[in-house]
């Protein structure tokens, strides 16, 4: 059973390659690729309030982003990203504490 303060980080991966994405390896970000799409995935575990490091664009930042974390915090991440209107098209993974489902919340309407 996952913990709260953990992050879903090789569950993230396995969803990204269950999709059929290329995944790089990394740490708590890294790269999924499939066909013309490059999504930078963000995975937190939401202890960190700050979510301003990972909402800047930077110039090289892919324009598709997805953040993921636990499902029972994904709700609160995306209320959070909505409020702060990152400056891309953004997605949450909420991942099931077992690691065998998800559930995936499109960014706010009319993000860029």
């Amino acid at each position: 059973m996952a913990t709260a303060s953990i992050p879903p980080t090789t569950e993230a991966r396995d969803v990204f390659r269950e999709l059929g994405y290329t995944v790089s390896e990394g740490g708590q970000e890294f790269v999924a690729e499939r066909k013309w799409r490059r999504v930078l995935v963000t995975v937190l575990c939401m202890d960190d309030d700050d979510l301003d490091p990972y909402l800047t664009d930077g110039g090289e930042t892919p324009r598709l982003r997805c953040f993921v974390t636990w499902r029972d915090r994904a709700g609160d991440l995306r209320d959070r990203l909505v409020s702060k209107k990152p400056p891309y098209d953004w997605a949450v993974i909420g991942i099931d504490a077992d690691g065998e489902d998800f559930a995936v919340m499109e960014g706010a309407p009319g993000s860029p």
